[in-house]
Parts: C-alpha cells; sequence; structure tokens
C-alpha cells in the first residue's frame, strides 16, 4: 500500500503555497493528496487551482468523531496539521485515528506538526546564551522543562510536548516542524503575506515611525516561504522514501527521518537582528509617506516607551505586554536538521529579507486589510 496524505491549512499562507509547490516537485510514489478546507467555496478553489494533485476535504479538525471519519475512511497515513500552534485537542483526535489507520492497513503513520520559532525562544523560556541546535539529543527534555513568562506560550510549549507523546504512546512517528519569520510572496489561492513583518508594518504604520520593543539588539531566525515550503517537501520525500508496509524501511536501505524526541525541523537559513529588519522596512514606509524621518539614521530606531508599547497594542488587538511576542524578542534556535538529515538547502541567505525588505512592505500594503 502507499500513502494518502493530508494538508490542513491549505487557504492559508504556509500551507497555501506547499499545495502551489507541490507540482513543482518530484516526489516517490504516493496514492492520494487531500487539501482540507472550511467551506464549499474553499472546496471550489482548491479544485480550480490544484484539482491535478489535490481533493478538496471538508470536516471539524475539533470534532474527534469528524476527524476519525475522514482519515480512517480515507485511509490517510501522513497528516501535515499547520492550523494550530497553540491548542493540543485536535492534534490528538489526528494522532488517534492515526494510529488506527496503522493498525488497519499496516502502513506507518506520520504526524507532522507545524509549531513556531516563538516556542523556541525568551517568550517561551527557553535557552538563548547559546545557539539552540535543532539536532541536540535532548532537545525534548529541554523543551519540557521550559517556564514560560507568557501562559499562552506555555501551551505552546506544552502542545509540541503532547504531539510527541501522544505520538510516541500509539506508534505513530511525529515531527515538530518550526517556521521562524517567513517572509516572501504566498502561492496559494488564501493568504499571501506572512504574520512577524505584518506585525511590522501595522505598528510602524500607526505610530508612523519604527520602535525597538527589546534591549540590546537581539536577533531571530529567519526563512523565505519557498525555503520554507522545500523543507516541508524535503521531510515528505525522506517519509515517502523510507517507507514500506511492514514499517521496516525500502529496499534501497533509506532511513527514515528523525522522528518523535528527535524530530525537530527548524526551517531557517540564519538570523537577522530586528532592529535591522524593523530599519529596512521603516526605509520603505518613509518612502511611502507612512513613517516620518530616515528609519536606517544612527539612533532613529528608538527603544518603545510604556506609552508608545501601549499604542502599538492598540495597533496590533493586543495588550501592551504582548508587543514584542509579535514582533520581538531573542531566539537562538539553529537549523541543522534539515541539512544532516534531508540533505536540504535554502536558497535564500538571510540577509535576503534585509535586501527585500521594500518588497515585502509593498507585498503587505498590496493585501493588508484595514
Amino acid at each position: 500500500m502507499s500513502h494518502t496524505i493530508l494538508i490542513t491549512g491549505a487557504s492559508g499562507y504556509l500551507g497555501g503555497t506547499l499545495l502551489a509547490q507541490w507540482t513543482q516537485t518530484s516526489l516517490p510514489a504516493y496514492k492520494r493528496l487531500f487539501a482540507l478546507v472550511r467551506s464549499d467555496e474553499q472546496a471550489t478553489l482548491v479544485k480550480r487551482h490544484f484539482g491535478a494533485v489535490a481533493e478538496p476535504l471538508q470536516f471539524d479538525t475539533k470534532d474527534g468523531v469528524a476527524v476519525r471519519e475522514a482519515v480512517v475512511a480515507n485511509q490517510i497515513s501522513i497528516v501535515y496539521f499547520l492550523v494550530d500552534a497553540m491548542t493540543a485537542d485536535a492534534q490528538v483526535h489526528f494522532i488517534r485515528a492515526l494510529a488506527e489507520v496503522k493498525q488497519s492497513t499496516g502502513l506507518d503513520v506520520h504526524f507532522l506538526h507545524t509549531s513556531g520559532a516563538k516556542i523556541f525562544s525568551s517568550h517561551a523560556g527557553a535557552p538563548t546564551d547559546r545557539p539552540l541546535l535543532d539536532t541536540e539529543a535532548d532537545l525534548y527534555e529541554i523543551q519540557k522543562a521550559q517556564e514560560a513568562p507568557i501562559p499562552l506560550m506555555q501551551s505552546a510549549v506544552n502542545t509540541n510536548n503532547t504531539v510527541i507523546e501522544q505520538a510516541e504512546s500509539l506508534g505513530v512517528h511525529s515531527y515538530i516542524f518550526v517556521p521562524c519569520i517567513v517572509y516572501g510572496r504566498g502561492e496559494g489561492f488564501g493568504n499571501r503575506i506572512s504574520i512577524q513583518t505584518v506585525a511590522i508594518v501595522r505598528a510602524a504604520r500607526a505610530l508612523r515611525r519604527v520602535y525597538s520593543v527589546d534591549s540590546g539588539r537581539p536577533s531571530w531566525p529567519v526563512c523565505h516561504v519557498l525555503d520554507n515550503t522545500s523543507l516541508y517537501l524535503a521531510l515528505l520525500r525522506g517519509i515517502l522514501s523510507s517507507s514500506s508496509p511492514n514499517g521496516s524501511g525500502n529496499a534501497t536501505g533509506t532511513q527514515p527521518p528523525g522522528s518523535g524526541k528527535h524530530g525537530y525541523y527548524l526551517a531557517s537559513s540564519g538570523h537577522v537582528v530586528w532592529e535591522d529588519l524593523y530599519a529596512a522596512m521603516g526605509t520603505r514606509l518613509a518612502q511611502r509617506g507612512m513613517v516620518d524621518g530616515d528609519p536606517t539614521a544612527a539612533g532613529a530606531v528608538e527603544r518603545a516607551t510604556d506609552e508608545v508599547l501601549g499604542k502599538m497594542g492598540a495597533a496590533l488587538g493586543c495588550p501592551k505586554e504582548l508587543v514584542a511576542l509579535h514582533l520581538g524578542g531573542r531566539c537562538t534556535f539553529t537549523a541543522r536538521h534539515g541539512a544532516e538529515d534531508l540533505a536540504w538547502q535554502p536558497a535564500y541567505p538571510a540577509n535576503h529579507i534585509l535586501q527585500t525588505a521594500g518588497e515585502e512592505v509593498d507585498l503587505i500594503l498590496d493585501n493588508l486589510s484595514g
């Protein structure tokens, strides 16, 4: 038997780009590909844009009965989960259903959970005094011990742990896939823009200047959306190449990708300093008359005061205490696993985001509502 694959988040920035790149990628054989949708309209769009490779499938991910019925009836054995990094309820439904498929078909089953770099940052109590590699042997134990200063982030940390533990207990291969600051034009039929870069634009436009929200010059990992997608696909290629009905690997001896407690994958080409990104994006905003002054001038990016944080929070729709969660913080998480396990190499270096910051601003402004 060959694998049947489900992608959730098909209308999103990452999921839509993944679907769009699917037809341009050579993959080992699989049986079917489903794209989860939330409405008849989205189902029509999947058929229109990706009908040659994907079939729409509609059900509620929070409904355990619906998840089981969809996964088991269609013998789905690989799930790309891209819709919730903060809570684990839906993920557990999928993992249990996958375990049932494994029992009935003999196929190895796989659950790829899309997490986020914030869960490996100062916002979530992760170590930031050294590079934190995604290949570290005790990374699960490090994560398990994290105590996040923000309750929302503790929930996200716990979600990663739950995915790994629940999957391990049921014989499901799990993977924690970690996007960071992802940028560039999305290629799907839905959302075309990122999250963190949008927050920078919203806050700067509201206050007519860019502000730093951290002391020092902390940095964060970055990744172009096409590189993020190529790691998604490299991981799938590794799974398909190593799969067999009895789970023992294929005739070529290809080893399966690391999974479970050794299944963390950061999509990143390197790190950029937040202040440099603020200034680079602020330059285009200034050119378009949306911020005042020259953001690249010495001292132009000032530390936000308490009052300024309140205004930034109003622009972002969050309390001032959570502004840094949207567009700041320190993250030393460092990508190694994709290169070492999957021969993945990003096409865009880290400083590419600074070189193309003007294009990113234009893209956001063209697509931003409100």
